[in-house]
């Protein structure tokens, strides 16, 4: 059955049904976080995903794996509502029991972290504005929006930059990090708002050996303080320890999903990903590697 707010327009009135529910004696972490059923979604004239369901509860630790062009994307651009599925009867895409969030309310409970939104920032922003943006849920600062932020925020942005590694690349310009600091920026602009989870698309993608693990680091270090994690990635090399959950596409289908241990095995990912390989397994990390011809 379909979770909702009875009155849902936005995100307060889905705090109140949550509420509500507490009250009614229903545990709301029983409220999926994610809940996609029967979604056909198009990204131009392709349609991507077509009947999708999917369910991904609070707090869990997921990984999204595929090769590329199997629809990782386009789902996470449909669960930040920048893509929205065709209306058709029985379909929805629901978050926190919501259907009718408000795109900018909505980025501050699910902090993400994506290539679009690197490449969209100006190069001559500090890398503190770019994380005070989360506030925001801007791309960067205007006047306007520098005379709202509050003493509090600026303490908070300054203690997840400290927690991150960055405070000292406060003044930088974002055109002037690196590509790990700038990562770590973003990742620090999702934090603020200590959001439910964090939905990071291929976050080491393009990094160094050192920017890979720090960054694998942090966010291991979230996961285990009990962050949800949507890890989308086509390497499954990547995908951290602390992920117990992981989910294959492939041509916009969910073409396995279930236990780490049990979807990470060679039969299947050959399947999903039309190659030889074998997979190795070292402290809850995965490797594939070329399977014999």
């Amino acid at each position: 059955m379909q979770p909702h707010c009875p009155h849902a327009v936005n995100v307060f009135n889905c705090f109140h049904f949550l509420m509500q529910a507490k009250e009614r004696g229903r545990d709301v972490s029983e409220v999926p976080l994610i809940e996609i059923h029967n979604a056909t979604v198009w990204r131009g004239s392709t349609c991507v995903l077509r009947n999708f369901s999917l369910s991904i509860a609070q707090h869990e630790r997921v990984a999204v794996l595929g090769p590329n062009g199997s629809g990782k994307s386009t789902l996470l651009k449909t669960i930040s509502r920048e893509l929205r599925p065709v209306q058709e009867k029985d379909s929805w895409v629901s978050i926190l029991g919501n259907t009718h969030w408000n795109i900018w309310e909505l980025r501050k409970q699910l902090g993400m972290v994506s290539h679009d939104l690197q490449f969209a920032y100006s190069q001559n922003s500090s890398a503190f504005e770019v994380v005070i943006s989360g506030y925001f849920s801007s791309v960067g600062l205007d006047d306007q929006l520098r005379s709202q932020i509050k003493p509090a925020q600026l303490l908070k942005a300054e203690k997840v930059m400290r927690s991150l590694g960055i405070l000292e690349l406060s003044k930088r310009s974002f055109g002037t990090l690196s590509t790990g600091q700038q990562r770590r920026c973003l990742i620090g602009r999702a934090l603020v708002h200590d959001p439910h989870t964090l939905i990071l698309d291929e976050p080491t993608a393009g990094l160094d050996m050192t920017a890979r693990f720090e960054i694998s680091r942090h966010i291991s270090e979230l996961a285990r303080k009990g962050t949800g994690l949507i890890w989308v990635t086509h390497d499954l090399n990547d995908i951290p320890a602390e992920v117990n959950r992981v989910i294959v596409l492939k041509n916009g289908t969910l073409f396995a999903d279930g236990p780490k241990a049990e979807v990470l095995k060679p039969e299947i990912l050959a399947k999903a990903f039309a190659t030889n390989l074998r997979i190795a397994e070292l402290d809850g990390h995965y490797l594939a590697y070329p399977g014999a011809d």
